[in-house]
């Protein structure tokens, strides 16, 4: 087999645009948003959410105005860059009006990071407030996983709620890499979130979350079923449950489908719950049944 003869035949099939290819849009003349440069982008958010915590090297406090700066400005920098990138994967938008208007939706995201901000000192303080292991809030942001998450997460909601999927969803990945915490960009919570542990946890896109909310690890929000249309695909629509303010939900439970669990309510580990649970209640596994002893194993 002639090597040269080879190599420039497999070239050219995988120059070949097929017909899958073709259908899912898997090739076009764009350059590809980068991922490195959206990595690049939450460590400088982190840094200006968590000032001092994550530099690389000493920084005064006369100088940190002039770090921030120049950090939130690079965050400009990059997002209007992967943004016009991006936008030609999302479905329902017009390229040319959306290039033309990634300046404006990276400022529009600029203009969000305090907002960010005070969502994340609430998530710590939840999360010292509802673990006696926390020996402090520095503690919380340098080591517990739900710090790292919530700060993806919560940047992404907000580009995804600026209609900027496609990077809202690769931030939530790398967050869910690192952590094994799935956490959708579309889903909606409130302020004072907390996971403890979190490996293993699934919030899907639909999912409601209000305000006060713990969870522990291995805790499914997730759909029940889909709704498909006439060709068979599924169709976006609520089919997450809504959690309301101040409820517990402890390890591996899974709560699925558009359910509601009623505030101050406290769902128990390795349950399955698939209806409405009313405010104030307890859900737990059921109580031990002794069955009678056969000596000669008769009746098992």
């Amino acid at each position: 087999m002639n090597p040269d003869e080879t190599l420039l035949a497999v070239t050219q099939q995988l120059l070949h645009v097929t017909e899958p290819e073709q259908a899912m849009g898997l090739r076009h003349n764009g350059v590809m948003p980068s991922v490195e440069a959206i990595r690049e982008m939450m460590t400088l958010i982190t840094g200006v959410i968590f000032p001092g915590f994550f530099d690389r090297e000493t920084v005064t406090a006369r100088m940190r105005q002039y770090r921030i700066g120049m950090d939130v400005e690079r965050i400009y920098g990059i997002l209007k860059q992967q943004i016009g990138r991006a936008v030609v994967f999302c479905e329902h938008c017009d390229a040319a009006k959306s290039q033309a208007a990634a300046h404006d939706m990276a400022v529009r995201f600029v203009a969000l990071l305090p907002e960010v901000r005070r969502l994340l000192l609430t998530d710590v303080e939840a999360m010292a407030q509802s673990d006696p292991a926390v020996a402090s809030h520095v503690e919380v942001v340098y080591s517990y996983p739900v710090v790292r998450v919530m700060t993806h997460y919560r940047v992404a909601h907000a580009l995804h709620t600026l209609g900027v999927p496609l990077i809202a969803r690769i931030i939530t990945e790398m967050a869910h890499s690192d952590t094994g915490i799935d956490i959708h960009p579309g889903a909606q919570i409130g302020e004072y979130f907390s996971i403890d542990h979190g490996t293993g946890v699934v919030i899907g896109a639909t999912t409601i979350i209000g305000n006060h909310v713990t969870l522990y690890q291995g805790v499914t929000l997730g759909a029940r079923n889909f709704v498909r249309d006439e060709n068979g695909v599924p169709v976006d629509v609520p089919r997450h449950p809504i959690l309301e303010d101040r409820v517990v939900v402890y390890s591996n439970a899974s709560i699925l489908g558009r359910i509601r669990i009623g505030h101050d309510s406290v769902i128990g580990g390795n349950v399955w719950v698939t209806h409405d649970v009313p405010p104030h209640s307890r859900v737990q596994q059921g109580k031990l049944i002794e069955l009678p002893h056969f000596t000669d194993g008769a009746g098992i």
